[in-house]
């Protein structure tokens, strides 16, 4: 779910078994996905990630990274004995932009409810897990892609308006190692009784 442009699957492709779909929701990345996973004859499906076109128990595993998910629909897509494997964005991430910019995105707390739908949908919780750790970009302008290409994360950000506001959270956060920002974290694993 939500592979983005493809890039993870096509790492891990040659461990991956013979039935192998990828979702996808963001116009943007749906052509990049499908370009370069059907090469490896992995088929891309573009839809909203709350609302799955497959069959129920359709597959063994559901692997998520970050993109939102609806926990029973997740769950009525995965066969008995099977498993899904979520990591998603904590609600901490990238804190320190608030200090700079109020209207960033926060996106509330899904780890509870994630963890509380899967249970709700009859899975098991085999893990709940997170962290935070301190991420250096190198640079402001690598910071500036981010905020780019993430538009959610400060809606209505712009270069030009917002440069002020880039330049003193560049002077807050600066260290030894770059431009010093939080990320979060939470993994969790949900079973399927078989």
């Amino acid at each position: 779910m939500g592979t983005g442009g493809g890039e993870f699957l096509t790492e891990v492709a040659s461990s991956l078994p013979d039935r192998v779909v990828a979702t996808e929701e963001w116009p943007v990345n749906v052509p990049v996905a499908k370009k370069r996973l059907s090469k490896l004859g992995i088929e891309t499906v573009h839809c909203r990630s709350v609302q799955l076109p497959f069959k129920n128990a359709s597959f063994d595993l559901v692997l998520n990274r970050h993109e939102e998910l609806e926990p029973k629909e997740v769950a009525r897509v995965v066969r008995p004995g099977g498993r899904i494997i979520t990591q998603q964005v904590g609600r901490e991430n990238w804190k320190e932009l608030g200090n700079y910019f109020p209207n960033r995105t926060d996106f509330g707390d899904h780890r509870k409810r994630y963890a509380e739908g899967f249970e709700s949908a009859g899975l098991k919780i085999t893990a709940n897990l997170s962290h935070d750790c301190k991420v250096a970009y190198g640079e402001l302008g690598d910071l500036v892609f981010m905020l780019v290409v993430t538009p959610w994360t400060v809606p209505g950000f712009s270069l030009e308006r917002d440069v002020d506001k880039l330049l003193a959270l560049d002077v807050g956060c600066r260290t030894a190692n770059g431009l010093e920002l939080t990320e979060s974290r939470y993994l969790l694993i949900a079973d399927k009784p078989g």
